[in-house]
């Protein structure tokens, strides 16, 4: 189907069924950002596990969320980890997975997930297929694998006994069957088979995301036939769906990322949780110039960030105040969601991470956050102290990541508030008048804080 004929359907489906508005959309007057229920909301959460569906407890988890304001979670159709289901039946008699059944336990988990999170008001962002359980201990697990199934063989699907290596090497034949590549029928057969029953769930409701895949390192014809499929499959339900793809490289410059950039045809929004691996100034400078580009090229469309990394005694990513500075710092330059991502790798839904979502979502809804830029309009900063988001000559939002003193060029008399991040509590607000063209902005005591600063 050809985007101008896929748009043409979506317009008329939209005309005919309003419901089509509701639920997570992209916004029709701020397209970087999204609308729930017609109304424009930030993403903003965090989560102790990506295959939330699966953890224990999970019903807790999602009211904990909610209490904090938190919106939003990944979750991964993963099964690796201890104690999860599979999603085929295991048969005791033959020693092996039935890929014609299913696995009663995997897919009343995923319903009720689906059901208690849609209660919520919490997105989901499903990423289909969890890259990870496909290679090295994992594989050999994984019902998928012709040794671990009764249904089909080695032979018929040219699938591996054993595949050792990282996923960053793409070794596993599997991501190989769609038509533009092997065209490998039988193993295409349960893979329809596998996609077609999560749909059956979630194309019930109106709160969920969709990812092909984790860190993918496979040929782009891999996720843009799972994108366009379920595109097809959601408008014969009369649906409206987003789908994207993650790409494995840190930078996101790399030429793997315009697969999903520069094709909105395929992705309807871009996943770009592989910045977090950076720091600093560097983080806000690769995500705000990617926000840029797409402006540039007229394919401006919500940049989200499933997971965003660090954890103390964790290993990607930095430490606990870095993971707190890139949450604060992708929401500033624009991007339209935010998690933290799960322990050991991030600090998931912890006491801190509780606080500064509640934090953004105070200090985003003080202010008209959605018609605001991300400025350079600082002065006096030194490198990595503070972050200017605003609209000129009417308010801005300064976030520091410690005590700091920066100026903004701006005139006149203004109001300002601070917002303590780390106990989302505002201080009482105090009048401002700008000396020489520049009002000068310190921290009120040690933390990180946000600052309002608006015109009087």
């Amino acid at each position: 189907m050809r985007f101008s004929d896929y748009l043409s359907v979506l317009i008329l489906l939209l005309v005919i069924d309003p419901l089509w508005s509701q639920g997570i959309q992209i916004s029709e007057t701020h397209p970087q950002y999204w609308t729930y229920d017609g109304q424009l909301t930030l993403l903003l959460g965090g989560s102790n596990e990506d295959n939330l569906f699966q953890m224990p407890g999970v019903e807790q988890h999602l009211d904990t969320l909610v209490a904090c304001s938190g919106n939003y979670v990944r979750c991964t159709m993963s099964s690796r980890d201890s104690g999860n289901s599979w999603p085929f039946f295991w048969d005791a008699k033959t020693g092996k997975y039935d890929l014609n059944k299913w696995d009663q336990i995997y897919w009343k988990r995923f319903a009720d997930f689906l059901r208690w999170t849609a209660e919520r008001d919490i997105v989901v962002q499903i990423e289909i297929w969890a890259t990870f359980d496909f290679y090295r201990d994992n594989w050999d697990a994984n019902p998928f694998n012709p040794k671990n199934n009764s249904t089909y063989s080695f032979q018929r699907t040219e699938l591996l006994d054993t595949i050792p290596t990282h996923p960053i090497y793409a070794d596993n034949p599997f991501f190989t069957s769609v038509p533009a590549l092997r065209n490998n029928m039988k193993c295409l057969e349960y893979q329809q088979r596998f996609v077609d029953k999560i749909l059956s769930h979630s194309l019930q409701y109106d709160h969920i995301l969709y990812c092909m895949d984790n860190e993918t390192s496979v040929s782009a014809s891999w996720g843009k036939f799972w994108a366009d499929y379920i595109h097809k499959r959601a408008i014969e339900a009369n649906k409206l769906v987003h789908c994207t793809e993650m790409w494995d490289p840190w930078d996101l410059d790399h030429i793997a990322h315009r697969e999903s950039f520069d094709h909105p045809e395929i992705y309807d929004f871009v996943e770009i949780s592989q910045n977090n691996h950076h720091r600093g100034e560097q983080h806000w400078k690769n995500g705000k110039a990617q926000i840029d580009r797409l402006k540039k090229l007229g394919n401006l469309r919500p940049v989200t960030n499933i997971k965003i990394y660090g954890s103390d005694g964790g290993r990607h990513g930095g430490d606990d105040l870095d993971a707190i500075e890139k949450f604060c710092r992708n929401i500033l330059f624009g991007a339209s969601s935010a998690r933290f991502h799960r322990p050991t790798s991030g600090i998931g839904l912890n006491a801190s991470a509780q606080q500064v979502i509640q934090s953004m979502r105070m200090s985003t809804d003080a202010v008209d956050f959605f018609n605001m830029e991300p400025s350079e309009n600082l002065d006096d900063c030194e490198e990595n102290e503070a972050y200017l988001r605003g609209k000129a000559g009417a308010e801005y939002l300064i976030y520091f990541t410690g005590p700091g003193q920066v100026s903004v060029t701006e005139e006149g008399e203004w109001s300002i508030r601070w917002l303590n991040i780390m106990h989302h509590t505002w201080n009482s607000p105090q009048d401002l008048i700008a000396q020489a063209g520049k009002i000068s902005v310190n921290t009120p005591s040690e933390g990180s804080w946000i600052a309002v600063l608006q015109k009087k």
